[in-house]
């Protein structure tokens, strides 16, 4: 286990250890990080990380810390050096965002008086639920899994059973919870929390579901308020919850299945089961190709909007719909200069709700610009259809990184204009450093490609288009207990491991092509 001195470099200042370890100890599997050893880490570095210490150093000096909690910046760069994977590209600008948001996310690992969790806004009092699938899927990659093991006790579990998420907002943390172990493989924390999984879907089937088995919610509690589709009041049925559900359903039917227990996998597979078939039956547009949200007096919304892309960030949809995706790169869908907008750019309602309270009638969302991404690679590694491809998924990647920055620095906040990125919040302080969406997750799942199993085998599947970078590395990343490092060299001179792309686990090469495909360790 990870000894005295790291938590103490770890756990800034003292006073946290002491409640960081006690509150970590309270129930099984509550989250000491794996063991290492200095002969299992050195063979895998083959970026010197310290070259990317001058990004930290300019992030700490663009603007007063005003806000501080467990990690400091005076040791942010210390405590990146510990916990994140590092990451190179020929793109610098790109190359900066990468590093900015694991800068912006220690930010937000804040001690409350049970537990450590993650914050959405920094000047909050308590933390907010409507991000929490987004902070266990960025955070999944941290090499010491307290930080997220206290996250999902925060939320699931809490003080004396009580958990703090009191289902304000529609979630998804269940099944980011199984993906998470996808990356860490820590099947006793995970089992131990099968009670606290089966305790929250079962309350939200009571309070949001409705006779036929689908899920409503207000658009406000689906953290997409002014919707075109939608109100603070109306009790519609939406891809979102619905998709969230279905994904929490699998989750718990595989964590039933670790734990033992095969009459509860299968109870929440015939339930995963039941909301797929009416999802398809309920919610898609035949004439649209869409999937929509239905409203209460039970016409489908007339507004293609971003969540019906959401389907496929659980690879809830059978193969057959794909058509939506077209709709993607049109620029009269959702297709604009600074990103993916949260509605179809063609109807009429577009971006018509004002500017600056939070309107998701078109405006750009990093939270839904994220999700689909994530739902996107998906697609194109196991979606097989001619709608989108390598290029679109690297376009928008590169547009998404583009947009995180105001004032000629890097910056990441609520929502932004599709025509010219500007952020819609303005100088409000709780925009500033909006911990609402991933970014280093998608590099590392979708333009990397590591794709998350359940078995040993590594898979790989990069979406980077051949002709655009002439080499990438992610090293340093911790996987199934494994450390491994991905990268790419066209011509074999950058990092002289030999030409193409390469896999190496605890230094030594498990997969290897000429060309950016997808590759599998061969153990």
């Amino acid at each position: 286990m990870i000894g005295e001195a790291f938590f103490q470099r770890c756990f800034y200042p003292v006073v946290f250890v002491f409640l960081a370890v006690c509150t970590g100890n309270r129930v099984s599997g509550s989250g000491k990080a794996p063991e290492e050893t200095e002969k299992a880490r050195q063979p895998t570095r083959v970026l010197a990380v310290d070259a990317f210490q001058h990004y930290v150093e300019h992030f700490n000096k663009m603007e007063e810390e005003n806000v501080v909690n467990l990690i400091p910046n005076a040791r942010a760069w210390e405590w990146m050096k510990e916990n994140v994977p590092a990451f190179e590209c020929p793109d610098k600008d790109f190359e900066e965002i990468y590093w900015y948001r694991w800068w912006t996310y220690r930010k937000h690992i804040r001690q409350f008086p049970d537990y450590i969790a993650i914050t959405e806004f920094l000047t909050y009092p308590r933390p907010v639920s409507s991000a929490v699938g987004h902070h266990l899927l960025e955070g999944r990659w941290l090499h010491n899994n307290h930080y997220l093991n206290q996250d999902i006790l925060y939320w699931l579990h809490g003080t004396d059973g009580k958990p703090h998420d009191r289902q304000k907002y529609s979630s998804w943390t269940v099944w980011a919870a199984y993906q998470r172990f996808l990356v860490n493989q820590d099947r006793e924390f995970l089992v131990a929390r099968l009670d606290d999984f089966l305790r929250d879907y079962q309350e939200w089937e009571r309070k949001r579901q409705g006779p036929e088995g689908l899920f409503w919610q207000y658009d406000v509690r689906d953290a997409m308020e002014e919707s075109i589709s939608g109100s603070r009041t109306a009790k519609n049925l939406r891809p979102s919850i619905n998709s969230y559900m279905y994904g929490n359903a699998r989750a718990i039917a595989a964590v039933a299945t670790l734990a033992g227990k095969p009459g509860v996998a299968r109870i929440y597979e015939e339930k995963a089961a039941a909301l797929k078939k009416l999802v398809q039956e309920k919610l898609w547009d035949r004439q649209a190709r869409f999937f929509k949200v239905r409203l209460e007096n039970g016409q489908l919304s007339d507004a293609r909007e971003a969540i019906g892309f959401l389907p496929w960030y659980f690879d809830l949809p059978d193969r057959g719909y794909e058509a939506s995706w077209a709709q993607l790169i049109d620029p009269r869908g959702f297709w604009a200069p600074f990103g993916i907008t949260t509605a179809e750019r063609r109807h009429p309602r577009f971006r018509t709700h004002g500017s600056g309270h939070c309107e998701w009638d078109g405006a750009v969302w990093p939270f839904a610009t994220s999700q689909t991404l994530t739902a996107l690679a998906n697609v194109l590694d196991h979606y097989p259809q001619p709608y989108v491809n390598r290029q679109h998924y690297f376009d928008a990647l590169k547009t998404y990184a583009k947009c995180q920055h105001r004032n000629g620095q890097p910056y990441i906040g609520e929502y932004l204009d599709e025509k010219d990125g500007t952020w819609l919040k303005g100088d409000a302080e709780r925009s500033r450093y909006y911990n609402h969406s991933t970014f280093c997750d998608l590099v590392i799942t979708g333009l990397v490609g590591l794709r998350p199993r359940s078995d040993q085998v590594i898979e790989v599947n990069p979406l980077l288009p051949m002709g655009q970078w002439d080499w990438f590395c992610l090293d340093n990343l911790r996987y199934h207990g494994r450390l491994l490092t991905i990268l790419w060299d066209r011509t074999g001179q950058k990092y002289g491991r030999g030409a193409g792309l390469t896999v190496l686990a605890d230094g030594r090469r498990v997969a290897h092509a000429a060309e950016l495909k997808k590759v599998r360790s061969e153990e």
